[in-house]
C-alpha cells in the first residue's frame, strides 16, 4: 500500500472570461450550480476522498472565494434563533476549520503547471491531488475517491481519463497508452492539445490528478509548452521519460465542463433532476418546454 494522499491543490486564479459579465464582480468558482457554488462541489469531493489540507492558488479579485469558507456568525445566530436547523446544517458544510485552507497567490497567468508549482512549498515531499473546479463529476462514488483507492495500489502518478470523440481530442491532453488493464491504463506518453488527426488515443485527461512529488521538480524547470504556458501535462510526461510510473483511471461517472456555458447548463439540468426536492417540478417544466418546442416546429 502507498501512503495516503491528504493534500489537494485547487488552481482558482483564472479570470473566468467565458462567463463575463457575471465574473466581472464574482469569482467563477462562486457561480452556483443549482444552490451550491462550483467550489463547494470540489471541496465536497475532496473531503469524501479523505483530503485534510486544501491549498488554493488564487489571484487578485478572489476575496469572495476566501470569504465563502469563513464562519458567518451573524447569519448562523439568526438562523439559530429562528429555529432553522436545516439551514444551519447546510451552512456547516461550507465552513472550514482554521488552518485547513491555505491561500497562495499566482501573480502571473502562466498556465496550469505554473499554478500548481506555486504551491510547491506547501506540498513538500508528499504525493498530492489537483482538482480543477471547472470539471464537475456526477457519480455514485466521487471521482477523486476512486483515484485515491486505485493509487493506493499502483503508486506513481495518476490522471483521470475519459474517452472523447476524435474531433474533440485537440481540446485536451491525450494519453498514449502503454497497457490497457481495463479501468486502469499505464501511460507511455501524453500530448497536450494534439493537432487534428494526430492524437495517440481517444483517452483524454480531465481535471483530476494524483501526482508524485517529483512532478514539482519537473515543474521547477519552468519550461513553456503549448500556448506558451507552463503545462502540467509536460511535467507529467517528464515522469515517464525519467522511468517513473504514470497511470490513467477510467473513472465511473459523468463529467461536465462547467468552464463552458453549454456544459454549465447541462450540469444544472443533470444536478437539478438528481435532487428529490426539485425533480418532479423541474422535470415537468422541461417536458412542457420540449413539447412546446416540438409543437412550434
Amino acid at each position: 500500500m502507498n501512503p495516503k494522499v491528504t493534500k489537494a491543490i485547487f488552481p482558482v486564479a483564472g479570470l473566468g472570461t467565458r462567463f463575463l459579465p457575471a465574473t466581472k464582480s464574482i469569482p467563477k468558482e462562486i457561480m452556483t450550480l443549482v444552490d451550491r457554488p462550483l467550489i463547494q462541489y470540489a471541496i465536497d469531493e475532496a473531503r469524501a476522498a479523505g483530503i485534510k489540507e486544501f491549498i488554493f492558488v488564487t489571484s487578485r479579485g478572489k476575496g469572495a472565494l476566501e470569504d465563502y469558507f469563513d464562519h458567518a456568525h451573524e447569519l448562523e445566530a439568526t438562523l439559530r434563533s429562528s429555529g432553522k436547523s436545516q439551514l444551519l446544517e447546510v451552512l456547516r458544510h461550507t465552513n472550514m476549520e482554521s488552518g485547513a485552507i491555505a491561500y497562495i497567490r499566482q501573480h502571473k497567468a502562466l498556465g496550469l503547471g505554473h499554478a500548481v508549482w506555486c504551491a510547491r512549498r506547501l506540498v513538500g515531499d508528499e504525493a498530492f491531488a489537483v482538482i480543477l473546479t471547472d470539471d464537475v463529476i456526477q457519480g455514485d462514488v466521487p471521482c477523486l475517491q476512486q483515484m485515491i483507492e486505485a493509487h493506493a495500489e499502483t503508486g506513481g502518478s495518476m490522471v483521470a481519463a475519459m474517452e472523447v470523440p476524435a474531433d474533440k481530442a485537440s481540446a485536451y491532453g491525450v494519453i498514449d497508452v502503454e497497457e490497457d488493464m481495463g479501468s486502469i491504463v499505464s501511460i507511455k506518453g501524453m500530448v497536450e492539445k494534439p493537432r487534428a488527426g494526430t492524437a495517440p488515443s481517444n483517452l483524454a485527461v480531465i481535471g483530476r490528478y494524483i501526482l508524485a512529488p517529483t512532478v514539482m521538480q519537473n515543474l521547477h524547470k519552468l519550461r513553456t509548452g503549448s500556448g506558451g504556458e507552463i503545462q502540467l501535462t509536460d511535467a507529467i510526461a517528464d515522469e515517464i521519460e525519467e522511468g517513473r510510473k504514470v497511470f490513467g483511471l477510467r473513472f465511473r461517472g459523468q463529467r461536465f465542463d462547467c468552464g463552458s456555458k453549454a456544459g454549465f447548463l447541462q450540469a444544472t439540468v443533470a444536478f437539478g433532476l438528481a435532487r428529490p426536492d426539485l425533480r418532479d417540478e423541474f422535470a415537468g417544466y422541461l417536458s412542457e418546454l420540449v413539447a412546446l418546442r416540438k409543437a412550434a416546429e
